[in-house]
């Protein structure tokens, strides 16, 4: 006789779009998600800013996954205060985004569909310790970089964010690592005046591209690298920390 039959996974909302990828990497789908997720054939419950709590609530879900960098606190209270489980992950760098997948597994039944990825996010994060210059490759170590994220206004990411981390992790110092808030506004002025040896330019949230390049002439060269691979946590770290790193190598520090 075979053992009991398996938990059927829980009826699950994802409010993060690097949770949803994710759990759909681990054959978990979301009863939904938010418009961010680039999962069309999923239903949408709003955005990760402005979730639509009624929608959300009348889907009966048996768990809401937010995460403290993306989400509302006052959403996670108003789907407490409707009964609706919610748990909130807090990834402020590498080195929480294991623990953070481990937890999530736990929520949802997916240890065992989990153990490769997570033990794949320990191995990239131990071989280049996140903080340390010069963990990465010997040019991407000697890089100085501004992570633009916004335009009009000019804003950038401070040390205390999960990408930020990521650069850390693979030898690049971030110029604004000591900026008091998390998403700093700036000017190109300010920037130029902290000397960057590269601009690395993010998809997203603002989609920089091509056109975008002759913007910083005067600043620095720029490196148009997917936003995602910078932003997104999750099982995407582990491919996404070799991706990044091979486009570093590229970089003369010495054209800065």
């Amino acid at each position: 006789m075979g053992g009991p039959p398996p938990a059927p996974s829980p009826r699950v909302v994802s409010l993060v779009p690097s949770v949803t990828e994710t759990l759909l990497a681990w054959d978990v789908v979301p009863a939904a998600c938010t418009r961010f997720c680039e999962q069309p054939d999923l239903p949408h419950v709003g955005g990760t800013k402005d979730p639509d709590i009624e929608a959300i609530v009348g889907l009966a879900p048996d768990l809401v996954v937010m995460c403290v960098e993306e989400n509302r606190r006052e959403d996670a209270d108003a789907l407490a205060g409707a009964g609706v489980a919610t748990a909130s992950l807090s990834i402020a760098g590498v080195a929480d985004v294991a623990p953070g997948l481990r937890m999530l597994a736990g929520l949802v039944g997916a240890g065992q569909a989990a153990a490769g990825d997570i033990a794949a996010v320990e191995a990239a994060a131990g071989s280049q310790p996140a903080g340390t210059p010069g963990s990465g490759s010997d040019a991407a170590a000697r890089l100085r970089a501004f992570v633009p994220v916004w335009k009009r206004p000019w804003m950038t990411l401070s040390g205390g964010t999960y990408g930020s981390s990521l650069l850390a992790a693979l030898g690049v110092v971030n110029v604004f690592d000591d900026a008091p808030v998390r998403y700093p506004t700036v000017t190109l002025d300010e920037v130029r005046a902290r000397r960057p040896d590269v601009v690395l330019a993010p998809s997203e949230p603002y989609p920089f591209g091509e056109r975008h390049v002759p913007l910083f002439a005067d600043v620095a060269p720029v490196v148009l690298v997917d936003g995602q691979d910078l932003f997104w946590w999750g099982v995407r770290t582990a491919r996404a920390m070799p991706r990044l790193a091979a486009q570093l190598a590229a970089v003369d520090p010495g054209t800065a």
